[in-house]
């Protein structure tokens, strides 16, 4: 188990130190605070946090059999904030099976250990350990197996030379003229990744957007197409321009002159006598 460390107070309780203290600590630190106003409404929560790692059992301290049952120190015990709801008794539970482990205590357990539970499996090796087990174990180490004739299983510089030496525990399993070995090096816990970006919280997970009012509306980015428009230059040139011109003047004079012949239509000029 990993070294215990000590609550400066019960409230500081979690589903993760819980499995580092000690049924006398939790009772040191439940009598210190038990007195405070407040510490009624965490009671049932806490007492949850402890059932994840300790046998609790409330019991009648006025009770002879349950007395003599509880209080022999092999229970840690306290009352309840309320009087009437009795006394608390809790132990540690103890991982004497493979069937005791489960995904919250596996990290609180050595290789060795696991090796040794894995041994009392009925000699049976990882391959009769269950998938749901497996599971597990992974979870919390590395695990890696191979089997060998007896004769190789120590050969110098071999796969079980190589693995001690980069830490792993090793269990060897002897299978007839065969040794199974397997190697468990406990997995390292992953930090925590804490983004910068105020896009995510400090667990790393995206926000819920805020809902913006109509006022507070973005404008409207021009789309790529609109972009391209506006960057091509449409305008005509000089020579154009001055076709244009000429153009126009030539059709204003032409327009004119039209004009002036529509003024003489139906009049004829006579010419004077001599």
């Amino acid at each position: 188990m990993k070294q215990e460390i000590a609550l400066e107070s019960i409230l500081d309780l979690n589903s993760t130190n819980v499995w580092q203290q000690h049924e006398y600590d939790i009772k040191r630190a439940w009598e210190n605070e038990k007195s405070e106003c407040s510490f009624a409404t965490s009671e049932d929560k806490l007492l949850h946090i402890i059932r994840l790692c300790f046998d609790v059992v409330h019991y009648n301290p006025a009770d002879p059999r349950e007395q003599a049952k509880y209080e022999t120190g092999e229970w840690a015990t306290f009352q309840h904030c309320d009087e009437k709801k009795g006394w608390v008794a809790i132990r540690r539970k103890y991982i004497t099976h493979l069937n005791d482990l489960s995904y919250e205590n596996i990290r609180f357990i050595s290789a060795a250990t696991l090796l040794e539970l894995i041994d009392r499996n009925f000699g049976g090796g990882w391959d009769s350990i269950s998938l749901s087990m497996k599971d597990i174990i992974l979870s919390g180490f590395d695990i890696s197996t191979t089997t060998l004739p007896a004769n190789r299983m120590h050969t110098p510089g071999g796969t079980l030379e190589k693995k001690v030496a980069q830490g792993y525990e090793v269990l060897e399993i002897t299978k007839g003229t065969w040794i199974e070995a397997i190697f468990a090096k406990k997995k390292e816990p992953l930090a925590k990744i804490r983004m910068n970006d105020s896009k995510y919280d400090e667990e790393g997970n995206l926000r819920k957007a805020p809902i913006k009012d109509s006022d507070d509306d973005d404008e409207e980015l021009p789309d790529e197409q609109d972009q391209i428009d506006d960057e091509v230059d449409n305008s005509p040139d000089d020579d154009q321009m001055d076709e244009m011109y000429y153009s126009s003047i030539s059709e204003g004079v032409k327009s004119r002159e039209d004009q002036d012949d529509d003024e003489f239509v139906g009049l004829t000029i006579d010419e004077g006598e001599d």
